[in-house]
């Protein structure tokens, strides 16, 4: 039906890696996988099996769970576009901890698959819309953190140098360069 792949982290798997939930669902324990640096994995890929047909009005989502968290949706794969790498922002652990019974079992991060009709993907990209949201809020203020070490006051006026995007610019692309986790620190 599908595999995954953890880019630099594992070999390709197939559903047999997952337990089946019901006919439409399937997680993958991060525990069993790479333990408590499940946060450490960053990203995912995702692809049909050449032998599985996805009828055309569906897709197959993806979804995390950190620890006590809610599942959060991260992308899908159709017919259209049959594999796909996703990043992983794992959100915050959860408040559900506390409420657990000392002799349960303490709750995992996990990645689930599911089987849902292709016209639902839009309304669960509302969550990728929240993240290109946060994406430019946290680009934007460190251009704003930046300009203000550079900034003069002139009566009522603010007053940086003429070449500020510029320098920023620069610094931005080369801390990047330098540092390829430098960006993905934007995107959470």
């Amino acid at each position: 039906m599908f595999g995954v792949v953890f880019p630099n982290r594992s070999f390709p798997m197939d559903i047999s890696t997952f337990s089946q939930i019901d006919t439409f669902h399937w997680i993958l324990d991060m525990n069993t996988f790479v333990g408590e640096a499940y946060d450490q994995v960053r990203e995912v890929c995702i692809f049909l099996l050449n032998n599985f047909t996805l009828p055309p009005d569906k897709a197959l989502a993806v979804y995390i769970q950190s620890p006590g968290s809610q599942f959060m949706f991260v992308g899908a794969v159709t017919l259209a576009r049959p594999s796909a790498v996703l990043s992983l922002p794992w959100p915050e652990p959860g408040g559900q901890l506390q409420l657990m019974a000392p002799e349960s079992a303490p709750p995992t991060a996990k990645i689930g698959v599911s089987v849902v009709d292709l016209a639902t993907l839009s309304s669960l990209d509302v969550v990728a819309e929240k993240r290109i949201e946060r994406l430019a809020m946290k680009v934007g203020e460190n251009l704003f953190n930046f300009m203000q070490s550079f900034c003069g006051v002139d009566g009522n006026k603010l007053v940086v140098p003429m070449d500020i995007l510029d320098r920023w610019f620069k610094k931005f692309q080369e801390r990047a360069k330098r540092d390829p986790e430098y960006l993905k620190g934007f995107a959470l």
